[in-house]
């Protein structure tokens, strides 16, 4: 109804200002609220996507407010709750953040325009999947990132390693090779529990799983404890700590520091590392996290950003403007090539093959997954049994027995309401 009544008032606008009832400059014009998150995008990116906005949709004035993420989850609850007409208009949500707005009927439904106009079937998994809640589409991939090899390219020379590996099973090879002497072939730390999980994926296996509408831990299943015995073969071929996840310590400050062959991150680390280790300057490469089909990258975490409109809007036909200007094709690749991020689209990817790092996330991408969508995923990662099993198996634990009993703690946390 907002849509008509709005499209109404346009049109009427439109009529009075073109039989000369109403001057032209002075047709009502509506603000749209956006809500965007800090370095999401560059303030150039920003400024250049209002001007152009604005002048291709000429009744539209953008107000682009930057959030800090830091208890953003508990002010935009707030934001959906009020009936008040001052609040955001659009908001960018992390992907695995859509179902738990969308659970209590907050978000405007967006399936229409993502099938008929957007190109749903195109977008890549990892952001479109957790953008649902149930068979409706309320979060629209806007950009995503994901985890590759970052390897020191001198050491691969002195092992002798000509190429980056193409499987999981070369992957454990050459590591074996690297790790000698005074270099670890991998750092990997013990409760990486984002990089198990695209091990698990990779398997066939999942974290959790529903049926008829109740969700349960499957880290017992055969595929899932295939998984979890790649992580330790893996994670054994260094030194990484099997109690801490990748940021205690930062794994960035390791690789910096020490001589240490590869580890499993984000292709933006590599800032972090040379500048703790300038010599380290063109001597970092890049590879898609490896699968176990010859070159077909392994599944990974895709993690990222979507953007959702609140139901309570009262700008809803502008706010669904800047959404599809945002998600289309030029702004998406436009940010692309900016913040080195990944397309919403595997099709877009080409945008940033001229950088190697991104060019093995955009690859990855393509295989990338995100936690299980249920609204109550977030009361898993608050007390995660996922990290506890990881340091029970690495220290000689049975892992059947084990990922039994954190099945169990995952059932119990998805059925808390």
């Amino acid at each position: 109804m907002k849509r008509r009544l709005l499209a109404l008032a346009c049109v009427s606008a439109s009529l009075l200002a073109g039989c000369g009832l109403l001057p032209a400059d002075e047709v009502e014009r509506s603000t749209v609220t956006v809500w965007l998150m800090r370095h999401s995008a560059s303030q150039e990116y920003l400024d250049r996507f209002t001007q152009e906005f604005e002048r291709e949709h000429p009744g539209l004035d953008l107000d682009i407010r930057i959030q800090e993420w830091t208890g953003i989850g508990e002010k935009v609850q707030r934001a959906l709750d009020t009936a008040e007409g001052d609040g955001p208009d659009v908001i960018e949500v992390g992907n695995t953040q859509v179902t738990q707005y969308a659970e209590g009927d907050g978000l405007l439904d967006l399936t229409l325009e993502s099938m008929r106009d957007w190109g749903r079937g195109d977008w890549l998994p990892g952001l479109a999947e957790p953008g649902r809640w149930g068979s409706q589409q309320y979060g629209i991939p806007w950009y995503a990132a994901n985890r590759v090899v970052i390897y020191r390219k001198d050491l691969f020379r002195r092992a002798g390693v000509t190429a980056p590996p193409r499987t999981r099973d070369e992957w454990l090879t050459v590591t074996e090779k690297l790790d000698t002497g005074g270099t670890q072939g991998i750092y990997l730390a013990g409760q990486d529990w984002y990089t198990l999980a695209g091990f698990i994926w990779e398997e066939g296996g999942d974290l959790a799983t529903e049926r008829d509408g109740v969700w349960r831990g499957a880290l017992d299943s055969p595929a899932a404890l295939r998984g979890t015995d790649f992580y330790r073969r893996l994670q054994a071929l260094g030194d990484g700590p099997v109690d801490a996840d990748e940021e205690h310590p930062p794994q960035a400050d390791v690789f910096a520091g020490g001589r240490v062959a590869q580890i499993v991150a984000v292709p933006g680390t590599a800032r972090a590392i040379v500048k703790q280790n300038p010599g380290l300057e063109g001597e970092l490469g890049y590879f898609p996290v490896p699968g176990r089909t010859p070159g077909k990258p392994g599944a990974v975490f895709t993690g990222g950003s979507d953007l959702v409109v609140p139901a309570n809007t009262d700008v809803e036909e502008g706010a669904v403007e800047v959404v599809a200007a945002l998600a289309g094709a030029r702004w998406n690749t436009e940010l692309a090539r900016t913040m080195n991020y990944v397309p919403n689209k595997a099709g877009l990817a080409r945008s940033v093959a001229g950088e190697e790092g991104v060019a093995a996330m955009a690859a990855g991408a393509a295989q990338g997954r995100a936690t299980p969508s249920t609204p109550q995923w977030g009361a898993v990662e608050a007390d995660n049994p996922i990290k506890e099993y990881m340091t029970e198996v690495l220290t000689g634990a049975d892992p059947a027995t084990e990922a039994e009993r954190a099945s169990r703690r995952i059932t119990e946390a998805l059925a808390f309401d």
